[in-house]
């Protein structure tokens, strides 16, 4: 059945995706087109994000469409939302909506709508190998510019039940990490300038101040304290390491936090900060977690694929069940 391909798009605020899976789950292309944010800016406005998918759409269709090949597309799925709860939306995902209703209504295709969320967890559940963590119960971090929550999943024959944990009280990770990036004169998004910096840096680390309360965290001071200690040492590589070292350790407080409450329930880490090497080193070395690959920590669309082709098998599935019933 390898000749069957889902189609997934995903319009997020920084990155045009869209991906191809077969029916084993395999993924057959990654399509990601970056949206340009202008030198000096922390992000960009929805009505900007918004014109950039509909400029890159094109070119990201014809690419997805190469590789279609001789082989049968069954359906198409989209990130229709940020996360699975009431009143989630932003303008940036009509875009992909948009592409995908064509898509679908031009071949006669099923179409199926999903959170951008649910799309990291499938896609890092995948790309780290764990598909056992579909068997159960299991908790997923989701960390990135635009999300930095603690949830606590249970798996369905099409998807997931998310429930939210906890997370932080007011910035998020990427946001705090491209705010001091900007600062330090890197280009947005910064994570990896940011992470090169600290990698390289080989003075003394110093003692991180984290605020955790179980489940929850402020990541606001950090931005405070790196730009104190920006301006008094004019170190960036200091500042990098410092910023980071406070992420780490503040998502590492929340999981012993958890698994204390729930000392067998297995950890999944999602999400573009996720894709940072020392804070995953730091993480892996204490805990007995999942990592997405970094390909697939920061917005792709291969779990948008994924999710597409588990609802249209499962409503397969359903129909062979009711017609045999």
């Amino acid at each position: 059945m390898k000749n069957n391909l889902y189609l997934g798009i995903d319009t997020s605020n920084y990155t045009t995706s869209a991906a191809l899976c077969d029916e084993t789950g395999t993924l057959v292309k990654s399509v990601k087109r970056p949206l340009p944010v202008k030198e000096g800016e922390c992000g960009l406005r929805q009505s900007d994000a918004l014109f950039a998918h509909v400029v890159n759409l094109p070119d990201v269709m014809r690419e997805i469409q190469a590789n279609l090949s001789d082989r049968r597309l069954c359906a198409v799925g989209f990130s229709a939302r940020p996360r699975d709860v009431e009143g989630s939306y932003m303008p940036c995902f009509r875009a992909g909506a948009a592409a995908a209703a064509t898509a679908s209504a031009a071949a006669g295709l099923p179409l199926y709508d999903f959170s951008h969320q649910s799309g990291h967890i499938m896609a890092a559940v995948y790309s780290s190998g764990r598909t056992d963590y579909l068997k159960g119960d299991f908790a997923a971090f989701h960390i990135s510019g635009g999300t930095s929550e603690l949830l606590y999943v249970t798996p369905k024959r099409d998807g997931f039940d998310i429930k939210l944990l906890g997370g932080t009280l007011d910035l998020h990770a990427g946001q705090v990490i491209d705010r001091v990036g900007v600062l330090l004169g890197l280009s947005f998004p910064c994570g990896p300038a940011l992470e090169t910096l600290a990698l390289q840096y080989t003075g003394e680390r110093l003692k991180t101040k984290t605020c955790v309360f179980g489940y929850n965290y402020n990541l606001s001071g950090l931005e405070n304290l790196a730009g104190r200690i920006f301006r008094d040492s004019g170190d960036k590589g200091k500042t990098a390491a410092y910023v980071i070292d406070f992420i780490s350790d503040t998502i590492e407080k929340v999981t012993e936090h958890l698994l204390r409450e729930y000392p067998d329930l297995p950890v999944l880490y999602a999400g573009g900060v996720m894709s940072n090497s020392i804070i995953k080193e730091k993480l892996s070395g204490k805990f007995s977690a999942a990592f997405a690959e970094p390909e697939f920590s920061s917005d792709n669309a291969y779990g948008t694929a994924l999710l597409c082709r588990a609802r249209h098998l499962s409503r397969k599935t359903a129909y062979k069940e009711r017609v045999i019933g």
